[in-house]
């Protein structure tokens, strides 16, 4: 029986998928209907969520090739969802900030807290990949992972991905875009806000955290080290926590290349995301972007415009293709999925099986 409850939230997953800033800062959002992510209490026996072994793709010469995007998503393996052998841990990071909207004068600190999951085995002898994943609305840093104390179930299913040599073994890091209190998810226009204002807090104060702790691919934390080590770092998120990552996409191209937004939409305007990477002087072979959503999803038609958006940008930047060494974009949907906590979990889950996994 799969557990519908998949994160096992104490809160509620707060569904907003809108956009932000359009090139002259106007906004090209709708207006969304919000929904709530099933209680952890409960469990269904519906057959049609049943989960399966993703499976591998072959190419040409009959060999699994890792690399390559299937042309669906793969369900979560029911065992997934319980203890594995083979446990990574949860670590609770605390780290100095800045109030959000004042952060460039800094004049209010703030103490905000993310959480880490390190890989069994984790040794610092080893450099590991970071992927960096965040909350969508009403929300916060342990919606995903959980604590030390009380983990959530993607912990499991991460366990298990690594135990099995489907995932990489990587840092995840849960982190927050909620700024001077917890309820700041819930609230949608402070969140757009809030989600446009996060590189800041990403840059200068999460990342030097995290990677001036854990062993990472950094060989410091200096801004020069950060953006040398930009290939060994993703960013990812589901509705508000997708938009978010746009966002990062906009600001951070420095320091992250790969990209994985699910139902959350920032600009339909091809051409202006087509800018976001010249004007950072980057090009099309310098990111790659794996966007998934689902047919159910009240936010997958914007989300899909934005994706044809940029598909049809002027400057043919975005190349939509079912591997990494052919272009910079896949996206993927999935027959029937809504804008919930179980879809969340499966994009998660086919990012973690397909990233640095070649």
């Amino acid at each position: 029986m799969k557990k519908n409850v998949v994160l096992s939230l104490a809160i509620v997953l707060l569904a907003f998928c809108a956009a932000c800033a359009g090139p002259k800062g106007e906004t090209d959002h709708e207006t969304q209907t919000a929904l709530e992510e099933r209680p952890g209490q409960e469990e269904t026996n519906n057959e049609e969520n049943e989960l399966s072994d993703p499976g591998g793709v072959s190419d040409m010469e009959g060999k699994t090739d890792a690399a390559r995007i299937p042309s669906e998503l793969a369900r979560i393996p029911e065992e997934y969802f319980t203890p594995a052998q083979e446990q990574g841990t949860i670590e609770r990071l605390s780290y100095q900030t800045y109030e959000s909207m004042s952060y460039e004068s800094r004049t209010t600190q703030l103490e905000k807290t993310a959480y880490v999951y390190l890989p069994y085995g984790y040794t610092e002898e080893k450099q590991y990949h970071v992927f960096y994943l965040m909350h969508g609305g009403w929300s916060n840093e342990t919606t995903y992972l959980g604590t030390p104390e009380h983990p959530n179930v993607l912990k499991n299913v991460i366990d298990h991905g690594i135990q099995e040599g489907k995932m990489k073994p990587m840092i995840v890091v849960c982190p927050t875009y909620n700024n001077e209190s917890p309820e700041d998810s819930g609230d949608y226009g402070l969140a757009l806000r809030l989600t446009d204002n996060y590189h800041n807090e990403l840059v200068n104060d999460l990342m030097p955290a995290v990677e001036g702790k854990y062993r990472t691919y950094a060989e410091g934390t200096s801004l020069k080290e950060l953006k040398e080590s930009r290939d060994y770092r993703a960013f990812a998120g589901f509705s508000m926590g997708s938009v978010t990552t746009w966002h990062t996409f906009q600001y951070c191209m420095d320091y992250f290349r790969y990209f994985l937004p699910s139902s959350g939409n920032l600009t339909s305007d091809g051409a202006y995301m087509e800018n976001l990477v010249t004007d950072a002087g980057y090009g099309a072979e310098d990111f790659f972007i794996y966007a998934m959503s689902g047919t159910e999803d009240f936010a997958y038609g914007s989300f899909s415009s934005q994706i044809q958006g940029m598909l049809e940008g002027p400057q043919g930047i975005f190349k939509d293709v079912d591997h990494e060494k052919d272009g910079n974009l896949a996206y993927r949907v999935q027959e029937g999925n809504s804008h919930d906590g179980d879809a969340a979990m499966q994009y998660i889950y086919n990012g973690l099986i397909w990233i640095w996994n070649n």
